[in-house]
């Protein structure tokens, strides 16, 4: 039988029957004795203690994000989870009980909710080393601990991208400029199992945090390559369409957003595979290990849910790092204008037809659809040799930084935007996209196309 807690139903009905047993125990222990000592900690290491511990700044930083985030969403299971383990590593035991208790009976499906309750019920009684540790739980077979393992990684992840947060008021370096039509950026931390949401906050102001989650990546860390190595891709992508439930087997939860993986740079670099989506979780289940998924990004169904209000189909982007690089708000300041400025620059030097000019706006590895930098080259010559007057207009303009890690290192901005052409011989109107790449001090068109 033990074998079957692996299954979500029967971990809950074990998890729950002993918390019922030790709960019945734990109301007649006297009331003037001392509990043992506990040496169990959600926290990795005596640094970590003595950073959260030590630093009242930092403490109540931590309580005003689970405050606030309780407020905004009275089930955030999570900030909930969180709250009652910090209860705990303050001794306030009884504080630490009734939050996790309240939080099982919300959330009845969140194994992580159920087996840390259990730890701190029997912690009146016995010394506990790590989450899982009770008796019951250590005499389960090789199978069960391995799922009992999960669920410890799960903690730790949960724990660390919620923490992240408390003294960071910079900026990630991908969002540089949104456009108007763009409301919402999904930033993924893959270190942190973390998504951030950021609103577009208007012009010449940094985007601002207004939500993250935990999530889970693929089996195999690293930036994806190819199909079927079970990795979560690295790039900046956007979303394509949503899935609901109605259309998609029960492993994906209530919905899905797929988005363009492979993108440009990936088809550049011979990358394989595809359906990379951020979906819901097998609906058996609450959430899962950090490293659990096909390379699709995972939240709980609630949660899913909840970022359906930021995801615009066809506009939102989804930035994917190994890590997210933080920068201030005067580094964002000055980026935005020197990528804006360069932009500006290339428009003036075509619409001049400063070929010349135009042309050393390229990189020598530029590419486009069926040209190379050479072939591109006497393309626009020839066009150029055509036209008598030429006005470029350009509209509603983006610029994101690609994750330097999965660039082999080299900086390289992705721009969108909508362009208006009209000359003597020709009008156009179409939404266009380029990459752009940092070299040799300067940036160049490495990429264009339409989005």
């Amino acid at each position: 039988m033990l074998r079957h807690i692996l299954t979500a139903g029967l971990i809950f009905a074990l998890l729950s029957a002993t918390v019922a047993s030790v709960g019945a125990l734990w109301g007649q222990f006297p009331v003037d004795e001392k509990p043992p000592s506990v040496t169990f900690s959600p926290f990795d290491s005596q640094t970590e203690q003595q950073w959260l511990l030590t630093l009242s700044s930092r403490q109540s930083a931590l309580w005003e994000r689970m405050d606030k985030r309780l407020q905004v969403n009275a089930d955030d299971h999570e900030a909930s989870l969180l709250k009652g383990l910090l209860y705990f590593q303050m001794a306030q035991l009884d504080a630490a009980l009734h939050e996790l208790k309240t939080l099982t009976l919300r959330a009845p499906k969140f194994q992580l909710a159920h087996l840390i309750l259990g730890d701190l019920l029997l912690a009146r009684f016995d010394q506990l080393d790590q989450i899982g540790s009770t008796p019951l739980i250590t005499t389960l077979d090789s199978t069960d601990t391995e799922r009992i393992e999960q669920l410890r990684k799960e903690a730790k992840a949960r724990l660390h991208g919620y923490l992240a947060l408390i003294d960071q008021s910079k900026i990630p370096r991908a969002l540089i400029s949104l456009s108007d039509s763009i409301d919402y950026v999904l930033v993924v931390d893959k270190s942190k199992n973390r998504l951030y949401i950021y609103e577009n906050a208007g012009t010449a102001i940094p985007p601002r945090l207004v939500d993250d989650y935990y999530i889970v990546l693929g089996k195999k860390e690293g930036n994806k390559i190819e199909k079927g190595d079970l990795k979560t891709p690295s790039g900046v992508y956007f979303v394509t369409s949503y899935l609901s439930d109605e259309v998609l087997p029960r492993k994906y939860g209530t919905g899905a957003f797929p988005v363009n993986y492979p993108n440009e740079y990936d088809r550049s670099l011979r990358k394989t595979g595809d359906g990379i989506w951020l979906h819901g979780t097998n609906k058996d289940l609450y959430s899962r290990p950090p490293l659990d998924s096909e390379g699709c990004v995972v939240l709980t169904n609630d949660e899913f849910s909840r970022i359906g209000q930021y995801v615009k189909p066809g506009k939102t982007p989804v930035i994917i790092s190994e890590q997210v690089e933080w920068i201030s708000t005067g580094q964002w300041l000055d980026r935005t204008i020197e990528l804006q400025a360069k932009l500006e620059d290339w428009r003036q030097k075509w619409e001049k037809a400063d070929i010349g000019g135009y042309l050393d706006t390229y990189s020598v590895d530029f590419w486009a659809k069926g040209h190379d930098y050479d072939s591109w080259s006497r393309y626009k010559r020839r066009v150029l040799n055509n036209k008598k007057s030429q006005k470029i207009t350009l509209s509603d303009l983006s610029l994101l930084g690609y994750p330097r890690q999965s660039a082999e290192g080299k900086e390289i901005v992705v721009a969108n935007f909508r362009q208006r052409y009209k000359s003597n011989n020709y009008n156009g109107d179409m939404s266009k996209r380029l990459y752009l790449i940092h070299e040799n001090g300067e940036w160049r068109i490495l990429y264009e196309g339409r989005q």
